[in-house]
């Protein structure tokens, strides 16, 4: 896969700081790590989306989500053709916007969170049909933004069978 690729410039808060499409595709900075970039961007997305809530309500974080998936498009675009990997994994603002609409689907509880949080990640990590498929052909920023977006249906699919079965509050 590309984002496996070396990149051809390293990744530090300098880098961040040059063009603001870097420091949105980058989490703000959670996607720094050399280890699991992906799972510190989708921690990102907690406190991120806590913060949300005390001004929005989830309707309004679902609208929300739109301009934000537009921006990370455009965001990890140019990113990507910087850093001359498609989908480097330092680039985490799908995993944000997707963790968000994931949370959407789950009560603010220790246990509601958990669950989206290890399902969402699960899913992003092992991408099944057609998540895979997506991942490898369809090309810039809506390619890097789309797959985890898919990621989180499956997780939210999931969630709203176990919900049914075992109330999560």
């Amino acid at each position: 896969m590309s984002h496996k690729q070396a990149p051809l410039v390293r990744p530090t808060w300098r880098f961040l700081s040059v063009h603001p499409a870097h420091f949105i595709a980058f989490g703000f900075g959670s996607g720094l790590p050399q280890k699991a970039p992906g799972t510190f961007g989708t921690l990102a997305a907690l406190p991120l989306y806590a913060i949300l809530m005390q001004w929005l309500s989830p309707a309004g974080i679902a609208w929300l989500c739109l301009p934000v998936f537009v921006i990370g498009c455009w965001a990890s675009e140019i990113t990507g053709k910087t850093l001359g990997v498609h989908d480097y994994g330092g680039i985490v603002i799908d995993e944000i916007v997707a963790m968000w609409l994931v949370l959407l689907f789950v009560p603010v509880t220790v246990a509601g969170w958990t669950l989206a949080f290890v399902l969402f990640r699960l899913f992003d990590i092992l991408k099944p049909w057609p998540i895979c498929w997506f991942d490898l052909r369809v090309p810039g920023g809506i390619g890097v933004m789309i797959d985890d977006i898919l990621a989180g249906a499956y997780a939210v699919l999931v969630l709203l069978i176990i919900q049914h079965f075992y109330p999560l509050v």
